[in-house]
């Protein structure tokens, strides 16, 4: 609950000091007859309309999970920087057309000392806004209160672009009003996009925070019995729900109530430490320096194969003479060639054992 209260205590923040500026650029941009700081109030106004969605999606994020959703409804945050990217982008494709609008009919735009001065007080206003919601974003974890931290600060900088027209206008007495306008507008569209690109990265999938991995890793190979730790997948449901998986390479003499006691131990670990609710499952490993030069033969194979980046999880079953590994590969790696190059080199040395192999995308790079 202190998250959420943090949220909207920094999106109520927004709202005011957005609103304050959209009276400050309409009545200074309705008298000086200037489209870009209409323009920038404009903006000011979808800024307010995005602190407010970020509230509401916060709020709905809360909802416990249920029969329809197991996993809880954490992801709406992530639908809430799409909302407000989708903001962005309209306002500046609107900001574009009246924009190019006014190069048509440019008018008569006057900027009086007490005009540059308001603009001048938007600039820091926005300022301090930006890094308000970045403060609060990056405390809370809030996607939506760091995109907005953004847009502030692009919202300055567009700002003090009508600093340059109000400077032309009275010094050289050139009228590039409408011309500011349009750069703003496609400014202001390029920052809708970024902040759709980043809203949507989580809810398609994206790679696995190689920090995060390898503190994972650390933390299950800090149990005696645990050899290597691979496989680790992660999905996010939200920034409070994180699934995952991962896979431990033990050896092959532990009895099931130990390897039991094992992997217990390190999901509830993970919980603890990390917030991620995993299931733990186990490669097993031979005990036994008899295969040995099999083994060699694997990595041998591997190293000469630019197309294969590593390979885990080799284990031989003596008993039912089968031999299996995983190889890692890139995605653009076409995996029945692959396949068939290693077996077939590995069936060659040893032609009376079977090759299970699983093949696997590099999902943590």
């Amino acid at each position: 609950m202190d998250r959420e209260r943090q949220i909207v205590k920094g999106s109520l923040i927004g709202i005011a000091g957005n609103m304050v500026l959209v009276a400050f650029k309409l009545v200074v941009g309705f008298a000086s007859h200037s489209i870009a700081i209409v323009l920038d109030g404009v903006n000011n106004a979808t800024d307010a309309l995005s602190s407010i969605v970020t509230i509401v999606g916060t709020k709905l994020s809360l909802r416990q999970p249920d029969r329809k959703h197991p996993f809880g409804y954490g992801r709406i945050e992530y639908l809430t920087s799409v909302v407000i990217a989708v903001v962005i982008l309209v306002a500046g494709l609107v900001s574009l057309r009246e924009s190019v609008v006014k190069i048509v009919d440019p008018g008569e735009p006057s900027y009086s000392a007490v005009t540059i001065a308001v603009v001048v007080v938007a600039i820091i206003g926005k300022i301090a806004l930006g890094i308000c919601f970045k403060r609060y974003g990056e405390r809370t974890n809030s996607e939506a209160l760091i995109a907005s931290g953004i847009d502030s600060n692009y919202d300055a900088v567009l700002s003090a672009g009508t600093l340059v027209v109000a400077v032309v206008q009275n010094v050289w007495d050139v009228n590039i009003d409408g011309i500011v306008g349009v750069v703003i507008s496609l400014v202001v569209c390029k920052a809708g996009v970024d902040v759709l690109r980043d809203a949507l990265g989580p809810i398609i999938g994206l790679p696995e925070s190689s920090k995060l991995v390898d503190q994972i890793g650390d933390f299950a190979r800090s149990f005696p019995p645990v050899l290597g730790v691979h496989d680790v997948v992660l999905d996010d449901f939200g920034p409070r729900e994180t699934l995952g998986l991962l896979t431990v390479e033990v050896p092959d003499n532990l009895t099931a109530r130990q390897i039991h006691g094992i992997t217990r131990a390190i999901a509830e670990g993970l919980k603890e430490k990390f917030g991620i609710l995993a299931a733990v499952a186990i490669y097993a490993k031979n005990t036994t320096d008899a295969f040995e030069p099999m083994r060699a033969l694997l990595r041998k194979t591997v190293a000469e194969d630019p197309s294969i980046l590593s390979a885990h999880g080799f284990y031989v079953d003596e008993q039912e003479k089968r031999c299996y590994f995983d190889l890692v590969v890139d995605f653009k790696t076409d995996e029945q060639a692959v396949r068939n190059r290693v077996v077939g080199a590995m069936a060659k040395a040893y032609p009376g054992f079977d090759f299970n192999v699983q093949l696997e995308r590099d999902y943590e790079r």
